[in-house]
């Protein structure tokens, strides 16, 4: 996961029952996971805003 592999696929190749699983043991190894999150749902919320030149 820390090399950007999405959880799912990490998922299957570990044979985990559940992606809760998972992401509950390996999510920790996501780097910027809280910030990415604010990030884009901040741009989905209001858009992304322009630069001022």
């Amino acid at each position: 996961m820390r090399a950007g592999i999405h959880p799912k696929v990490v998922q299957e190749r570990l044979g985990h029952r559940s992606i809760q699983t998972t992401l509950d043991t390996y999510s920790h190894l996501i780097p910027g996971i809280q910030e990415i999150a604010a990030t884009s749902i901040q741009a989905s919320l209001y858009g992304k805003k322009e630069r001022k030149k």
